[in-house]
């Protein structure tokens, strides 16, 4: 029952998915490998939306590490777990709780042990910053602790980058890309060198910015309509000013529209706005409120459309509600 539930949840989280962005591109799917334990090292650009995207637009069906402090709660812990989220506890957790991490690597074994699928946000923080930061070193203990306890696995590390036009806002364009698969076939006292090797492997991936001129030259890349989820297109303009497949302009009518046809979502994200202290979360706010609310807001419209005296105007407000959410494209940032 609970594979089930879990398969149907992504289903409809993968739809909702669809609906938030415009597109979402996913390059390298080839990499992917198949009946091996995999260890999926990600940058982390998006909050809640970053691994939801990695479990709904592959078939790896994986576990994710998630910083502790979202599980103080005891029901909040059960749906986490449920949802196939692991706590790791960080020394701003304290130094007590850090030994409790050891728990959660023997759940990882075993997920491992059987070619499951792990996936880490391996630079330990998120940032909306176009740019990979230092990755910490949970990966390697995860991949040479399974080959210590388990030593007939065979572990690769995969390196993916997540990449968007805009992280703030829907209607924007998301990119997945997956690297070829690293094996971990080298000695634990290497892990250092299996560390650079997949920092370098994600840095290849993920759009770069240079930090020295980084606001100057995210405002041409806009103003020249560059595709900012694509790195090769961002590099290209960085070093030469060609723009080999600009993104076209939206004129943000459709995403006024959007916002009409759906006032009371809006509203209340307008009302839970303020409180969202920091704006990694802001796309995750709007997904969460639309994932959970927006089918209720349409099957109340389908209502009124049917047993009511404004069932025509209902009727023709869901529809154009439907319409405007297919159409909805936001700018870049």
């Amino acid at each position: 029952m609970k594979y089930l539930i879990n398969f149907i949840l992504r289903l409809l989280v993968k739809v909702a998915l669809k609906g938030y962005f415009k597109t979402i591109v996913v390059d390298g799917k080839e990499n992917i490998p198949k009946n091996v334990p995999v260890i999926l090292v990600a940058n982390h650009q998006n909050a809640l939306i970053d691994p939801l995207l990695l479990a709904t637009h592959t078939t790896l069906n994986p576990y994710f590490l998630t910083r502790a402090s979202v599980f103080k709660k005891s029901i909040v812990a059960k749906m986490l777990n449920f949802i196939r989220m692991l706590p790791v506890y960080r020394v701003r957790d304290g130094f007590a709780t850090i030994q409790q991490n050891q728990g959660t690597f023997d759940q990882t074994y075993e997920v491992l042990r059987k070619n499951g699928t792990v996936i880490i946000f391996a630079e330990g923080s998120h940032s909306l910053i176009r740019n990979l930061r230092p990755l910490s070193k949970g990966f390697t203990r995860m991949a040479f602790g399974l080959k210590e306890k388990y030593p007939e696995t065979t572990p690769v590390i995969l390196p993916v980058a997540l990449d968007f036009s805009a992280h703030k806002r829907s209607g924007s364009k998301a990119r997945l890309t997956f690297g070829e698969a690293i094996p971990v076939d080298m000695p634990s006292s290497k892990s250092g060198l299996l560390t650079k090797s997949v920092e370098k492997a994600v840095k290849n991936l993920v759009v770069e910015i240079p930090e020295e001129t980084y606001e100057q030259d995210l405002a041409r890349l806009i103003e020249n309509d560059v595709d900012l989820t694509s790195r090769a297109d961002v590099k290209l303009f960085l070093e030469s000013g060609e723009v080999p497949n600009p993104v076209s302009e939206p004129s943000g009518l459709k995403n006024k529209l959007m916002k009409i046809f759906h006032f009371p979502l809006y509203w209340l994200w307008l009302w839970k706005r303020p409180s969202v202290q920091d704006p990694v979360f802001f796309s995750t706010w709007k997904f969460l409120i639309g994932f959970t609310l927006a089918p209720f807001y349409y099957l109340f419209l389908l209502w009124l459309a049917m047993d009511t005296p404004v069932g025509s105007w209902a009727l023709a407000f869901l529809i154009m509600a439907w319409i405007t959410l297919i159409g909805n494209r936001n700018p870049q940032e």
